[in-house]
């Protein structure tokens, strides 16, 4: 099928048309069967046509397709900021809005710290991706292929290195490149917010080390300093609980959300302390299809169906399939296996030279090899090195281990 009135810039992982998907399975316009270790990137985290949030997509579209909820208030809106509010695992009153997608959420939610601080610096880390749009380019923490060819982006935004037993950066060294910032960069006085993904996703699915994140809560109450989790891709269940933040010991003034949270329709949020969310004017926040109906009742049936006790399973089962299987494959010496990154069903499986050295050209390789086998994976990490494992929660185990054996197979043949 011809791409050519596509935009030749959007970069495309898999050169294959997809045709229909169940669950953790997908079928191209061939009749090729694939199992899906992509997700949408994490926005399937309930699989794909989920029976409960289809059959919610069809009961609203004969009810209300759309309508602006600043012109007129709609009860899926209403009924899904009161279900998602009291979904949020923070001891403190909660509002929020709903947007289109996890960038703008992030738009939203410059606007909200800049109105509550009258501070415009903010602090992002290494290797994060909060979205595309102008203004949260310059908060991603690398340079290709997001911010190149685009001039001077919105700030000002600094960088520290970010924290992790997955990638080496101890909290001690993190808070020494704080420490430099606010003492040759940045006046602290000047500085709105930091904004932070409790697990990295493009970065390479690395998890935030606790202690800085402690330290970092204590540090921004400290200097009247605002703190965004960006929980995008980790939360809705990614890490087995809600929220990845949960796992750090910190409560996040502002998060971030969208991805899995309506099963697949478009739709993202940005929620928090409620004295934060009300500074602005009226009118400062809003949009035209920012919670459209059948998006929010997609969102209420993804919300019935991920209780707590869900998401421990589905995170549980996983991370054990996957953590058994590595070290079976770290066993057998097999050729490129660097380390397992993550926590929970957020799994990252780095490729890497005898040397340590990044192997990109392998990971390269690799998803040639899966997807001609029958397995969609996805890249990630700063060196395009690292496989991040995005399969449903709902996966059926039989389906996941098909696809781990695909994936051992493939991994045998790396040259």
């Amino acid at each position: 099928m011809s791409h050519e009135t596509i935009s030749q810039s959007i970069s495309i992982v898999h050169p294959i048309s997809l045709s229909h998907g169940k669950n953790a399975e997908v079928w191209d316009t061939t009749g090729k069967r694939y199992i899906d270790f992509v997700g949408g990137i994490g926005v399937l985290n309930l699989g794909h046509c989920h029976a409960g949030v289809v059959e919610a997509i069809r009961d609203q579209a004969t009810r209300l397709t759309h309508y602006a909820f600043n012109a007129a208030p709609h009860t899926p809106y209403i009924e899904l900021m009161a279900r998602l509010t009291a979904f949020i695992p923070v001891t403190y009153p909660v509002s929020g809005m709903l947007t289109n997608s996890g960038a703008e959420a992030a738009e939203n939610a410059l606007k909200i710290v800049r109105g509550a601080t009258g501070r415009t610096a903010v602090i992002a880390f290494d290797g994060a991706f909060h979205g595309r749009t102008l203004a949260t380019l310059n908060l991603n923490g690398k340079v290709a292929p997001y911010k190149q060819k685009v001039g001077v982006l919105p700030g000002p935004v600094y960088h520290l290195p970010y924290p992790s037993a997955d990638n080496g950066v101890t909290c001690a060294e993190a808070l020494k490149a704080m420490e430099r910032l606010f003492s040759v960069e940045i006046d602290v006085n000047d500085v709105a917010c930091f904004i932070i993904e409790p697990v990295q996703g493009e970065g390479g699915f690395l998890a935030l080390d606790s202690e800085f994140a402690q330290a970092l809560r204590r540090f921004c109450d400290e200097h009247d300093i605002l703190l965004i989790a960006d929980e995008i891709q980790s939360g809705f269940g990614r890490t087995g609980q809600r929220f990845a933040f949960s796992r750090l010991g910190i409560e996040p003034d502002l998060i971030l959300l969208g991805k899995s949270i309506a099963g697949g329709v478009p739709l993202g949020a940005v929620v928090g302390r409620k004295a934060l969310m009300d500074n602005l004017p009226k009118g400062g926040l809003g949009g035209t299809y920012s919670g459209n109906p059948i998006a929010c009742a997609a969102a209420l049936a993804t919300l019935g169906a991920m209780t707590d006790e869900h998401l421990h399973a589905w995170g549980a089962q996983q991370q054990h399939a996957i953590v058994s299987r590595y070290e079976s494959w770290r066993a057998q010496g097999l050729p490129y296996l660097g380390r397992l990154t993550g926590v929970g069903a957020m799994r990252g499986i780095e490729l890497a030279n005898a040397d340590g050295t990044p192997a990109p050209q392998q990971l390269a390789q690799l998803l040639g090899l899966a997807r001609g086998a029958g397995l969609l994976l996805m890249p990630s990490g700063k060196s395009r090195h690292i496989i991040r494992l995005l399969a449903p929660l709902t996966i059926e185990p039989v389906v996941l281990e098909e696809g781990l054996d695909i994936l051992e197979a493939c991994l045998k043949q790396l040259d």
